[in-house]
């Protein structure tokens, strides 16, 4: 697009990236004529060359980039979460107009979220945030989308969502989420369901690898056999394409040359954090982020193996086909109970924060497009489908037939990981809460009884009303009601 007159182009992105570049060349080739501003020329100037004959054009200047646009106007950030939102947002608020809109289309924390759309409804503009996930390949070939917030903005923007958007038995993989900042919140989740399912993954690796001592071909041929059954996703089809891939001219995996120090952006912990202030466990999720965070202390790490000795364990395996059988059914079931604990998480958000999320239109438009699709996501949707009220998809009978199918070789599996030495906190913390999440009764009673020893904070009997404290030491006396709750925890508002 050689020459652009004023209020011609339909949609804008502030942000030339890979990202931002790739969703708008896909919007481009199913014909929305498009503009796209970057503060870097070379990034403007590849969004020309690789947009070239198609209704795209970059911008070097913010003024002109905006004048480019129709009315009411609408401009995508595509930039790091932070404070440089806020910035862009300062740049480009003074060259729209009451009635335009603005979108936030990066892995912003929701309660920022919050704040920039209380603040720019107060000046007359528009604002959502929206999840994105994809990558570079979603975001060009078709993304899920999580828009959230302003309801009338997104309905304006529609059209042009669901043509771009990956595409699943007809339906595109975007719907409206919900009010407030609950796209973003989703996207967090949807991240934290991403490091669980990641860190099993790498759990799987190191089973094979140093327990079972399969060769590099092998574990190849298994997730390629993986990826063709049930647990077919996007994350065991990249992982079996890691294990063919070697650089030109060397003869081993690129795999062996990568650093073990796993870097992260923030979204994996965050979703931790909002659990615990939602009370809501996540074990799969906080473990991997902690596997994440341990992986950076190298120098201690090496220290520790010099103290403790470095051989390799190795598996006690009686059969090797039996194990990797029962290895694929440990993974299917830790894999259920990381979706779980992640959808468990957006019920009681929806609760606590006023969303009114349908959880299974976020399962359908997860199918497609995103880093966590799979197979299993048709078995979400088709839970919540048929029980929207489903407080838990643990509760949910094909879910547990499942469950029940795969946990003794899950069993079997983390025990015998375990007593060889290799580390598998996502597998076996999967189990745990499991076996936690089933029990009638914990011994939290205990907890209960500890902390009004040694700090008076009362229990509350079975089968009697009101909150009672006991004299633990010394000659025993009878336990008193208080008559009123004490240090009743209750859930946070954003």
């Amino acid at each position: 697009m050689d020459s652009v007159q004023e209020n011609q182009l339909t949609f804008g992105m502030i942000g030339l990236g890979t990202m931002g570049r790739n969703l708008l060349l896909n919007m481009a080739e199913h014909g929305f004529a498009v503009a796209g501003y970057d503060k870097d020329p070379e990034k403007v100037r590849l969004l020309g060359e690789e947009g070239k004959g198609s209704p795209v054009k970059g911008f070097e200047t913010l003024e002109a980039f905006i004048q480019s646009l129709k009315s009411p106007k609408v401009v995508m950030m595509l930039v790091p979460a932070g404070k440089i939102v806020d910035s862009v947002i300062a740049d480009v608020k003074p060259l729209l107009s009451q009635g335009d809109i603005i979108i936030d289309g990066g892995n912003s924390h929701f309660t920022d979220t919050i704040l920039r759309d209380t603040q720019l409804a107060k000046e007359g503009l528009h604002f959502f945030g929206m999840g994105i996930s994809g990558g570079e390949e979603g975001a060009r070939k078709g993304p899920s989308m999580m828009p959230g917030g302003d309801k009338a903005a997104y309905e304006f923007v529609k059209p042009v969502l669901d043509t771009i958007a990956a595409q699943v038995d007809g339906a595109p993989c975007v719907t409206y989420i919900g009010p407030g900042a609950s796209g973003h919140f989703v996207k967090m989740v949807h991240n934290g369901i991403e490091y669980g399912i990641m860190q099993l993954i790498a759990e799987t690796y190191e089973l094979l690898s140093k327990g079972v001592q399969l060769p590099e071909n092998e574990i190849y041929d298994l997730f390629k056999k993986w990826n063709e059954g049930r647990l077919q996703s996007f994350l065991i089809e990249i992982t079996r394409d890691i294990f063919s891939f070697k650089e030109p001219g060397t003869d081993h995996l690129l795999l062996h040359d990568i650093k073990d120090q796993a870097r992260a952006k923030g979204t994996g912990k965050w979703t931790s954090q909002v659990a615990y202030d939602l009370e809501t466990p996540i074990t799969a999720i906080d473990s991997a982020v902690s596997m994440r965070d341990l992986s950076k202390y190298k120098p201690l790490r090496t220290q520790a193996a010099s103290i403790y000795g470095t051989t390799l364990p190795r598996l006690n395996i009686i059969n090797k086909e039996d194990f990797l059988t029962n290895l694929e059914q440990a993974f299917y079931f830790s894999m259920i109970v990381t979706y779980s604990q992640g959808m468990h998480l957006l019920y009681q958000a929806s609760k606590a924060y006023n969303y009114d999320l349908r959880l299974q239109e976020i399962a359908k438009i997860w199918r497609g497009g995103c880093i966590i699709r799979s197979r299993f996501l048709n078995d979400i949707f088709n839970a919540y489908q048929s029980n929207q009220d489903l407080q838990h998809l643990l509760l949910d009978e094909q879910i547990a037939a499942q469950v029940v199918e795969t946990l003794q070789a899950t069993r079997i599996v983390v025990a015998g990981a375990i007593t060889s030495g290799l580390a598998i906190p996502a597998y076996a913390a999967s189990l745990s809460y499991f076996d936690a999440f089933r029990s009638e009764r914990m011994p939290s009673n205990l907890i209960q009884a500890q902390r009004d020893y040694f700090g008076a904070h009362t229990y509350e009997l079975i089968g009697k009303e009101g909150f009672f404290h006991s004299h633990w030491s010394g000659d025993p006396v009878t336990a008193l009601s208080t008559g009123e709750p004490v240090n009743k925890p209750t859930a946070p508002k954003p």
